[in-house]
């Protein structure tokens, strides 16, 4: 057993000795000289810089941001009273016993004050003889609506809180970016506030109303129309509003008001009662149309402008039909709700500047944005505008709106281009008043309208 033991070790011996020859006298040796002036060399990969973390969700922390949140959302219900008849006697003949059988209508809306201002979806309160607001620690209010403006679904309501609330304060919507993480924050159906998380897929979305929604893959469902969209940082970026659905429940689409759309209309509803509106006085061209197609400005990116209303900024700026803009201050202009969505977060007598081509060549002017000069006025259907300065000395008065279109049914009255004096003999000086003038007539009742021609004579025509 010795003898094994002491051959082992000789074997050992006899092996490192013979490596170590090797390594000596036959393998070449490299030495690598390093100075202090030697600079590592680099590869770049990518252009865009990795994170020292594990990419994907985990790198993302939205419980902050949750937290911030949840307390400053609420659950908004319609009640809408209605009438049922109690009796088949009471159903024909109407004998007063009917009794109320009030609808609910749900939905969410955000405190953006700590007095308890909130905002939500104008659809949400639309019609509704009484609103309830649950705060998140279930504390319920009626509250009374300030304002709305259903062209960007948007209206301002308000509690009388026992205390200071929590609130969201508007973030700048113009700031976010496709594919940044957001969170969309509802309290629907009296469940309390409910967080569901998604990143924005596309901005500038349009859904046929000219306007400029955000769309995030956040779930959103009715019970959610006018909760937050917030960012990572918890800044409202968005009021939830629309779901793109045949089923009427999420699949994959929602859309929201940019935070700086509805914080221009709250900030209009507040200080002057209604939403002001600075014009850009264009007229648009879609790109989609067999027109557009026929033309070969299907494929151009911008806005191709098709026509410019006179008396606004635009023709003022000398724009012109056949321009494209590109560009509106900093926003690049693709489509056209990139425009319109950037304007309709400025008012009357702002200024902004345009870039555009004509014939090649890329100019910029600044542009003063005006109150909208046309609008179509109820029961008649006429579109009139302001008078411009060239109206007033060619009919020789400064009041009254002059008509610009008219209806198939009142085309053979000889209304076009006249200026529109008096409804009932109730004067007009603008297209404000003449909108409240027609609403309050009857269309069962007589209504004289007084006019005036170019030779300056006045004609009265009687409808019934």
């Amino acid at each position: 057993m010795k003898r094994i033991g002491s051959l082992f070790l000789v074997a050992i011996f006899a092996g490192a000795v013979t490596l170590g020859a090797y390594k000596l006298f036959f393998e070449d040796t490299n030495y690598a000289l390093v100075t202090s002036q030697d600079e590592p060399v680099v590869f770049n990969t990518s252009l865009t810089p990795t994170s020292p973390r594990a990419s994907g969700i985990n790198e993302v922390d939205f419980t902050l941001a949750a937290e911030n949140t949840v307390n400053a959302v609420v659950n908004v219900t319609s009640v809408v009273k209605g009438r049922q008849a109690s009796s088949i006697f009471d159903f024909f003949y109407g004998s007063g016993g009917n009794s109320q059988r009030a609808q609910l209508g749900t939905g969410s809306g955000v405190i953006i004050s700590s007095e308890g201002y909130i905002v939500t979806n104008n659809h949400v309160i639309d019609k509704s003889d009484e609103l309830q607001v649950t705060l998140n620690n279930n504390k319920k209010y009626i509250a009374e609506v300030i304002g709305t403006d259903p062209n960007t679904d948007i209206a301002l309501i308000k509690i009388e809180p026992d205390s200071k609330l929590p609130y969201l304060a508007f973030g700048d919507s113009d700031n976010t970016k496709i594919g940044e993480w957001v969170l969309a924050v509802g309290n629907p159906f009296n469940l309390t506030s409910t967080v569901t998380a998604g990143i924005v897929s596309a901005k500038a979305r349009d859904l046929g109303r000219n306007q400029s929604f955000i769309q995030t893959d956040a779930a959103v469902n009715p019970g959610n129309s006018g909760g937050a969209l917030v960012n990572t940082n918890g800044d409202l970026v968005g009021i939830n509003t629309a779901i793109s659905s045949q089923t009427g429940s999420y699949v994959g689409y929602s859309f929201a008001v940019p935070s700086n759309i509805a914080k221009k209309v709250v900030e209009d509803i507040m200080e002057y009662g209604n939403v002001q509106k600075g014009l850009l006085g264009i007229q648009y061209l879609n790109t989609k149309t067999p027109l557009a197609m026929e033309k070969g400005l299907n494929e151009i990116e911008g806005v191709y402008v098709s026509k410019v209303e006179e008396g606004m900024g635009a023709e003022a700026a000398d724009l012109r039909e056949g321009d494209i803009i590109k560009k509106v201050d900093d926003i690049k202009v693709k489509k056209f709700p990139d425009l319109s969505g950037y304007l309709a977060t400025k008012r009357p007598d702002d200024k902004v500047e345009i870039t555009f081509e004509r014939d090649g060549e890329e100019l910029t002017v600044p542009v003063v944005l005006k109150k909208r000069q046309t609008t179509i006025i109820p029961q008649l259907g006429l579109e009139v505008k302001n008078l411009s300065e060239k109206d007033k000395k060619v009919f020789k008065t400064k009041k009254g709106v002059k008509i610009v279109s008219v209806p198939e049914t009142y085309r053979g009255y000889g209304l076009d281009g006249k200026v529109l004096l008096s409804v009932d003999d109730e004067e007009i000086n603008d297209i404000e008043e003449a909108r409240a003038v027609f609403s309050k007539i009857s269309r069962y009742g007589k209504t004289s309208i007084t006019m005036l021609n170019k030779d300056g004579e006045r004609e009265r025509l009687i409808f019934q």
